[in-house]
């Protein structure tokens, strides 16, 4: 019964993440209202597991943990440097 209240309150919490996405004044507020919404899914697939009772499911919300990290890092690199490596003289990619 509680963890059923926690996954209403994870989907809640996740609605107002979405609308700060959609409506974020600035692009970073978007960036990390998407990486907290990525946050709250990895919650909800770990709760969702337990629910179930079937533990793997914790190792897909790791997994999705990693995709998540690396992908704001990779989207807030390119916000902010407009690509995602510099080029050295040669035009060859140096910090990828």
């Amino acid at each position: 019964m509680i963890m059923a209240a926690a996954t209403l309150a994870i989907l809640a919490v996740m609605g107002m993440v979405l609308a700060r996405a959609l409506l974020g004044p600035t692009v970073f507020d978007r960036i990390l209202a998407v990486n907290a919404f990525g946050t709250l899914t990895v919650i909800l697939i770990a709760v969702a597991g337990f629910l179930a009772g079937r533990p793997e499911f914790l190792d897909i919300a790791l997994l999705y943990a990693l995709i998540n990290f690396i992908g704001t890092i990779a989207v807030t690199k390119y916000v902010v440097n407009d690509f995602l490596g510099e080029r050295d003289a040669e035009h060859n990619w140096t910090d990828l």
